[in-house]
């Protein structure tokens, strides 16, 4: 019984030996090479760097985000009701009622959005 495990025994070896020796060689040749400012700062298509590396960008943005995925993700689930409506002619009233009220809580939170001016780029 044992003896059907050591394949995937001995891949895991090699997963783990591979990743500790790549770690490994990275800390002992990443010590050895000289660090200058010229090497350390960003390299942007020969242009002289402007700024700092990493921009800040605005709540809003992040916000903004957040909502898209949001009602993505929830335009993604009226795809199998779609699909599903039609084949379910005896229980299509009930499809259709379900879906409205997922549609009107989708619609209420739009709405609070919007009131509390999450889409507004000016502020």
């Amino acid at each position: 019984m044992i003896s059907e495990y050591i394949p995937i025994l001995l891949q895991i070896v090699v997963a783990v030996g591979f990743a500790a020796g790549a770690l490994i060689v990275s800390v002992l040749l990443g010590k050895s090479g000289l660090r200058t400012r010229t090497k350390d700062t960003a390299y942007e298509c020969g242009m002289v760097a402007q700024g700092e590396a990493q921009p800040r960008f605005s709540v809003k943005f992040y916000l903004v985000a957040m909502l898209f995925i949001l009602f993505d993700l929830e335009i993604v689930f009226m795809y199998p009701w779609a699909v599903v409506y039609r084949e379910a002619i005896a229980h299509s009233h009930i499809i259709l009622w379900s879906m409205l009220g997922f549609v009107s809580i989708l619609m209420v939170g739009y709405v609070y959005a919007l009131k509390k001016g999450a889409l507004d780029w000016k502020n």
